[in-house]
């Protein structure tokens, strides 16, 4: 049963460990297909070098399992949420990559300080509070999703303009239009939670990118008229 996604979300969550967004299993990678209404995620604490396309674990948007012989990713409620809240999104990863997740442990949203971050988010990537103690004991990865998904509502967030976020002393969730695409984004969020850490080193009074440049880069490759790479 969905062969090809299964292949396509193992190659994403084989990308973690090859860009360095990983140690051991702190990770996750799914990916959704809408008319099926079936996602595929990876096993729950299974070691990547371990890990082959048939482990992969599908599941329903009840978040049953419908084919698997290992539990799913402890995160699975979170992605779930995800997915019911955000129909443009086609793939979701979770990381506790360490740049990112110092951003997160703080409490901090990462700035926007220059053009690298802009040309993939449209301002600062928010950093979310962390649960409180109902939240946490009641339905922990549930809760983590309703908490995404209901800030970026109340503070009205295109969720594909801001493909990705920080949960406060947790770590990092993105997604984008399938599970590679979901990764590209964990990958750019790691490099300019790094940029930023090292922006505020040099110049402890730095100022975020003016509007109107942050605005140029954005739309120069999302917007309606957007001219960044090469036409299909």
């Amino acid at each position: 049963m969905l062969e090809e996604l299964k292949k396509q979300v193992y190659e994403a969550n084989m990308l973690l460990p090859a860009y360095k967004l990983i140690t051991f299993t702190w990770g996750n990678v799914s990916g959704i297909d809408r008319e099926k209404e079936l996602f595929v995620i990876k096993p729950s604490g299974v070691e990547y070098e371990l890990l082959k396309p048939e482990d992969m674990v599908v599941l329903d948007l009840d978040g049953k399992v419908v084919e698997g012989d290992y539990r799913p990713s402890s995160d699975t409620a979170t992605h779930l949420e995800i997915y019911k809240a955000f129909p443009e999104v086609g793939g979701v990863v979770h990381t506790h990559s360490s740049y990112a997740t110092s951003w997160a442990q703080s409490g901090r949203s990462i700035p926007c300080y220059g053009t690298t971050h802009a040309d993939y988010f449209y301002g600062d990537i928010p950093c979310l509070r962390c649960l409180n103690a109902d939240e946490i004991e009641e339905a922990y990865e549930e809760n983590t999703g309703h908490l995404i998904v209901n800030e970026f509502g109340a503070r009205n967030i295109d969720p594909m303009a801001m493909p990705a976020v920080l949960c406060k002393n947790h770590g990092v969730f993105t997604w984008g239009k399938d599970a590679v695409d979901a990764v590209h984004a964990s990958v750019v969020v790691e490099e300019v939670a790094k940029m930023a850490f090292r922006t505020e080193l040099i110049n402890k009074d730095v100022k975020p990118a003016p509007q109107e440049l942050q605005d140029k880069h954005y739309y120069r490759k999302h917007g309606a008229n957007a001219y960044y790479g090469q036409s299909k």
